[in-house]
């Protein structure tokens, strides 16, 4: 059961989170900067020389599913170089393909086999794995390795692996992002979500509110928002023990049953139904849109006519244009959300209603 008391009381709070991961979850921004310095100590700016048959996106569960899906949308269709996302790096990866990979388990067997078959193959390799372990040893020598270096747990570390390959794409010309600006909107982020903030301008507190006791589905507006859905769902059920469902809009329209419950959810009907007796009336819809502009303001209002009790959730007026900066502002409210949901909750501990510590700070 939530404690939404303790939203109100940074002490408690701050006393709560034992393992410090508000303040882990609010480094994404150093987390950018310290990836793209390791990616220059990489020297990846030899891949500027390279044209690669196929850019080939290696995951393992964890945040890397929801950074490579990112990927992938944000450079869309229109890439001059396909895109292929995978578990493991497949059989036919040769000299002219560059393979992009993130693990968190050093002693994945299978991964590190498949790595080094591609090293072996000759494919262009950039790892972003613990320095030690099957994994990383798997290509030593053979591949570009970045390493994280702040101290996250893995389920927080995606501006990490989302800038690795931000980085590499760049390098390969693929697209422009301003990695600076990037942090910058991200300290930014985190700075309005620390304990000490109220719920009413804390964007993390009140995105935590809407989601806890409820079943969210998270819903995607377009493909970068829909990848954006899938790491929340993932931060979500990591930290706050929360089942999302995550999908784009146009996959959610088509599961006609769940829909229908969806657009019921705000109306006259929905507002007096028994939520002992209806599940519907618990459901919570958020429409994740990350674009901006004209056409996209048009998706939402027209989502929004079709769903009247949903929220759409965006990153502010203020933040940048650019759909890199505004898909990983959406992420990072998420892990900030579900970190608070956890505490409060008790799904990582529990909340220990005697702790009381004297003082508290911002992070």
């Amino acid at each position: 059961m939530l404690d939404d008391s303790l939203f109100e009381d940074p002490a408690r709070l701050t006393g709560i989170d034992t393992g410090g991961l508000l303040r882990a979850a609010a480094l994404s921004g150093a987390q950018v900067r310290s990836a793209v310095e390791t990616a220059a100590e990489a020297e990846l700016g030899g891949l500027a020389d390279v044209r690669p048959r196929a850019l080939v996106l290696v995951a393992q569960p964890g945040v890397g599913p929801a950074a490579c899906d990112m990927l992938a949308a944000l450079l869309g269709p229109s890439c001059p170089v396909p895109v292929v996302r995978a578990d493991s790096v497949p059989s036919w990866v040769g000299p002219l393909d560059v393979v992009f990979a993130h693990a968190d388990d050093a002693g994945d067997s299978v991964l590190a086999e498949s790595l080094e078959r591609a090293t072996r193959h000759g494919a262009t390799m950039v790892l972003t794995a613990p320095p030690e372990g099957p994994v990383a040893a798997s290509v030593a020598g053979r591949a570009k390795l970045l390493p994280p270096k702040m101290p996250v747990p893995p389920g927080l570390s995606l501006a990490h692996v989302f800038t690795a390959g931000l980085c590499v794409v760049r390098e390969l010309g693929l697209v422009r992002v301003d990695t600076e600006t990037l942090a910058d909107e991200l300290d930014q982020q985190s700075a309005l979500s620390p304990p000490d903030q109220e719920t009413s301008t804390n964007p993390a507190k009140s995105l935590a509110l809407r989601l806890a006791d409820r079943q969210p589905l998270l819903w995607g507006l377009d493909a970068v928002s829909t990848a954006v859905a899938g790491h929340a769902a993932f931060a979500f059920g990591c930290h706050a023990g929360v089942s999302c469902d995550a999908a784009g809009y146009a996959q959610a329209v088509s599961r006609h049953a769940l829909y229908r419950a969806a657009a019921s959810t705000g109306t006259e009907a929905d507002l007096f139904a028994d939520p002992e007796e209806d599940s519907s009336s618990r459901l919570r819809i958020c429409l994740i849109s990350t674009r901006y502009g004209d056409e996209a303001g048009m998706q939402e209002r027209m989502a929004v006519a079709a769903l009247p009790g949903a929220d759409v959730l965006a990153p502010e007026d203020s933040a940048s244009e650019d759909p890199v900066v505004r898909s990983m502002l959406l992420a990072t409210r998420f892990d900030l959300a579900a970190v608070y949901v956890g505490l409060a909750a008790g799904t990582m501990g529990g909340p220990d209603r005697s702790a009381r510590p004297a003082h508290s700070s911002r992070w």
